[in-house]
């Protein structure tokens, strides 16, 4: 029953991850600029230098870490759990170096990219749980 509860749980926060990502790309391509309520911060991150990593706008990168990982969840099989843990290690340490640069670089802080991370952090914790659990998926 738990192990039911944290595998939707993780379906659910991949989907907000990938619904965070999605707007974040649409936003970019259409040259617009992200809604800001909170931090104000938005325009400011998505302009900067670190906005793109390889010409590739860093929102698309998360688009596809929030696939992969929706995907191998879906999947559900003992494989696959090791490859949600590693997927969401990689997602949660790119979280944090993008973090550091809101902070320590840009100076301004992102509410989709705070969102992102937190998302991203509950994943880690249920993925490595999941993968530390010795009890199989279901079958099926």
């Amino acid at each position: 029953m738990i192990e039911s509860r944290a595998r939707v749980a993780m379906l659910a926060l991949a989907a907000a991850g990938l619904a965070v990502a999605t707007y974040l790309t649409v936003v970019d391509y259409s040259g617009g600029s992200p809604v800001c309520a909170i931090s104000h911060g938005c325009e400011t991150v998505q302009h900067s230098r670190y906005a793109k990593l390889g010409g590739i706008p860093v929102a698309v990168l998360g688009l596809a870490g929030y696939l992969v990982v929706l995907g191998l969840v879906a999947l559900d099989r003992s494989a696959t759990r090791l490859a949600v843990a590693g997927a969401t290690i990689v997602g949660f340490g790119f979280s944090a170096y993008l973090t550091y640069l809101e902070l320590f670089q840009i100076h301004a802080i992102c509410q989709w990219c705070v969102g992102s991370a937190a998302i991203m952090t509950a994943l880690l914790v249920l993925a490595v749980a999941r993968a530390l659990d010795a009890s199989p998926p279901p079958a099926g």
